[in-house]
């Protein structure tokens, strides 16, 4: 089994596996191109966007900057906006719906690492190991939402659909449809 079908599966994988590499180093230069575009080139940031991304709708617009580790692991759907400084650890799939809005410097991630040091920590990695355990979950977020600003989502969450996440929101499980939620760790407030 490769590093990168073990990164889909949820298993502890080798971040530093060369095929992984390569896929970050060509997202780098994917994103690196599409930075230095002007805003007025909307057809060409959108095309290098479809070449970034697993999947992507019509009418998705990207805010600048923006992050991602491998930019294949994320689909997106028609008419989402991704505001400013939006940080997507794609690790494992982050699947986002049609009609979503994010705010600026919303950070969703996929990968976690074991919470205790002697688990995390390889003593002795091979030579272009990475030093350390990760493993990544998918996160999905259903149609019609809106995340805030500064809300974090955290791996293997799912968001359902029309839910609203108020800003400076820690969404740390699952969420059903039709709700605001806010807090930190994020918690239903209201039926929507």
């Amino acid at each position: 089994m490769t590093e990168k079908e073990k990164l889909l599966r949820g298993d502890f994988y080798d971040s530093r596996d060369p095929e992984l590499l390569e896929m970050y180093h060509r997202a780098k230069s994917i994103l690196k191109d599409w930075e230095g575009l002007s805003s007025r080139d909307g057809g060409a940031k959108f095309d290098l966007l479809q070449k970034l991304f697993g999947n992507i709708g019509n009418k998705v617009w990207v805010e600048a900057p923006f992050y991602c580790d491998y930019g294949k692991n994320i689909s997106i759907g028609e008419n989402t906006f991704v505001n400013v400084n939006a940080v997507f650890l794609d690790c494992n799939t982050i699947t986002i719906g049609k009609n979503v809005l994010i705010g600026p410097n919303v950070q969703i991630y996929t990968a976690t690492h074991p919470l205790n040091a002697r688990e995390r920590i390889i003593s002795q990695p091979k030579p272009n190991q990475a030093p350390y355990l990760t493993q990544a979950f998918p996160v999905k977020i259903g149609d019609n939402c809106w995340i805030g600003g500064n809300s974090v989502i955290l791996p293997g969450v799912e968001i359902g659909e029309n839910v609203t996440v108020a800003a400076g929101s820690l969404v740390t499980k699952n969420i059903p449809d039709n709700v605001l939620v806010m807090g930190a760790p994020a918690k239903i407030v209201k039926t929507l």
